[in-house]
């Protein structure tokens, strides 16, 4: 646990020190979004902040690689390096992106390509628990991991729409997860180093050096080098997971928080899916940008930014740990008791604005 935490720390520290660096070359490169009408800050701001969580990615990897137990992870498996190797070229995409602004097809045929590299290193999907585990063949694999990859990448950057929102929302995903990963190794007695503990403790820590930076009012953003960055940090930790983990050593209940990282971004991705339908149904293209998305529709209930940012964080936590909970509590009735108590205190805190203006009127 504690080159774990170590490692966190290193990911954190170095994101934190390279961002301002980060931010002042984003203004001297232009790399700056303007205030447009779909956006909610009210200044021109730097972009490309992902770059600086790309460096913390390389540095504390390489920390990992120098230490007892997290270098067994290095000498065991390839999954770290295919991961870095295809944050290199999702960064490389987003940079691009940043600084030219690229049309949908280029974008996705650079995920595509990211995702692709990662698969062929062997980073892929081999299993899934259905019917308690359907094993994939090779192709099947690799085409299943390219589309989780570039949905969950897709999902992450529709959900960056306010100042900290899904660095916040990432790194709870990331945390729960972290836990979920590090309880089974112990739980069922499996390695304690793998690679999806680490690449989650690595995740938390971008996400925790970077939101300083682009909490509210934001200084820089993290630009979609750094969406598409953490959405693939996060789609990787299920892929890695199944190559970590036997499928018949565990039961099915304990299965289900492997898709952790999407149930926790099932808000974005039914966001995502309410998009498309709805640009489709005006005429427009499914990747045309508008003003209505979940976070938006938050801002108009009357919540303030910060406080719209704090109830999507509550969300996602509510749905993370209580999808943990779920494989490691004796009583699933108990577990969803839980998670229902929790989403009736969500659902009230979404309201909250529109009760106290109805409190207004009748008083």
């Amino acid at each position: 646990m504690r080159e774990y935490l170590l490692t966190l720390l290193v990911a954190a520290t170095v994101t934190y020190l390279t961002t301002p660096v980060v931010r002042v070359a984003a203004g001297r490169l232009g790399m700056i979004t303007p205030v447009r009408d779909r956006d909610v800050h009210a200044a021109p701001t730097p972009r490309m902040g992902g770059v600086a969580m790309f460096v913390g990615l390389a540095a504390a990897l390489l920390v990992a690689s120098r230490l007892p137990l997290l270098g067994e992870v290095f000498t065991g498996s390839r999954d770290p390096m295919a991961v870095l190797t295809g944050a290199g070229l999702i960064c490389l995409l987003g940079v691009a992106d940043d600084r030219w602004g690229l049309d949908a097809v280029t974008k996705l045929a650079g995920q595509v390509l990211a995702a692709g590299v990662m698969a062929v290193q062997g980073l892929q999907l081999l299993w899934l628990p259905i019917g308690g585990a359907f094993v994939l063949g090779p192709t099947e694999g690799a085409v299943l991991t390219v589309v989780t990859v570039v949905v969950t990448i897709n999902a992450v950057n529709i959900v960056d729409g306010l100042d900290g929102l899904a660095a916040g929302i990432v790194a709870i995903a990331a945390t729960a997860f972290f836990g979920y990963s590090y309880l089974l190794s112990v739980v069922r007695d499996i390695d304690r180093a793998t690679s999806p503990t680490l690449v989650s403790a690595i995740l938390v820590g971008l996400c925790l050096g970077f939101l300083p930076h682009n909490f509210h009012p934001a200084r820089v953003f993290m630009g979609d080098t750094g969406s598409m960055l953490i959405g693939l940090l996060l789609a990787s930790l299920t892929i890695s997971l199944t190559g970590q983990v036997q499928p018949e050593q565990i039961a099915l209940p304990t299965l289900l928080p492997i898709f952790l990282p999407f149930a926790v971004i099932l808000l974005p991705l039914f966001d995502l899916t309410l998009a498309v339908v709805r640009r489709l149904r005006a005429g427009r293209a499914p990747w045309t940008p508008d003003k209505e998305h979940l976070h938006h529709r938050l801002l108009l209930l009357g919540h303030s930014h910060r406080r719209a940012v704090v109830v999507l964080y509550v969300w996602s936590a509510a749905v993370a740990f209580s999808t943990t909970a779920v494989a490691f509590l004796s009583g699933v009735r108990l577990a969803m008791v839980v998670v229902g108590l929790v989403l009736m205190a969500v659902l009230v805190t979404v309201n909250l604005p529109r009760l106290r203006r109805r409190v207004a009127k009748v008083g």
